[in-house]
């Protein structure tokens, strides 16, 4: 079994699980590339989760320091 590589996005990431899901619901995989889809397509789902909690944290970081300078305007 060769070695996945780590994708260079997430949007490289989904269209690869996109790939999987299609190929897997062919339902014409022999049984050991299905658990190999199966498994990339689970390390695919974690870099995905992964990487949409980092946006979201920037997203809470900046939304604060916006919040933060409206409320310096805001009380003078």
């Amino acid at each position: 079994m060769k070695k996945q590589t780590a994708p260079k996005s997430f949007e490289e990431a989904l269209s690869r699980l996109e790939v999987l899901t299609q190929q897997m619901q062919s339902g014409d995989m022999p049984l050991e590339a299905a658990l190999a889809a199966y498994q990339e397509g689970n390390g695919l789902v974690q870099y995905c989760q992964n990487k949409l909690a980092e946006v979201e944290q920037k997203l809470q970081i900046l939304d604060g320091e916006q919040l933060k300078e409206w409320n310096l305007e805001h009380s003078e």
